[in-house]
């Protein structure tokens, strides 16, 4: 039996290879996270036995980390998403997160029409 796919749905599915390819994707993303959270808490603490830093460099850095924070839950609940087969399907709407959405931002919770409409309301 041949099923014909339109060009949407053949760009919503995602491979086993896409899935493996992202979950390594988020995987080395977590990695960098931590390890740049572990080096901004060391640099913070040898500022803070220096008490020589400067204000601005100390807000940048606390910015950085808050950043860094955000995107670490960020890849950690897609990894869990993964594991749970949630993985793909848009928080709001419940449809398939685009493949090259994802292939972009491995992370992504919603698909780009709701995307959107978030960054719209804001």
């Amino acid at each position: 039996m041949v099923t014909h796919q339109t060009i949407g749905e053949r760009d919503a599915a995602l491979t086993p290879e896409d899935l493996a390819a992202l979950r390594e994707n988020l995987h080395e993303q977590r990695q960098f996270r931590q390890e740049q959270l572990r080096q901004f808490a060391s640099t913070n603490r040898a500022d803070d036995r220096r008490r020589q830093a400067d204000a601005a460099h100390i807000e940048v850095g606390v910015k950085l980390a808050a950043s860094a924070r955000m995107v670490l839950a960020d890849v950690e609940a897609a990894l869990a998403r993964m594991e749970s087969g949630e993985y793909g399907t848009c928080h709001l709407c419940r449809r398939p997160v685009e493949r090259h959405r994802l292939l972009i931002v491995p992370q992504a919770r919603y698909c780009g029409r709701c995307q959107q409409v978030r960054e719209a309301g804001r």
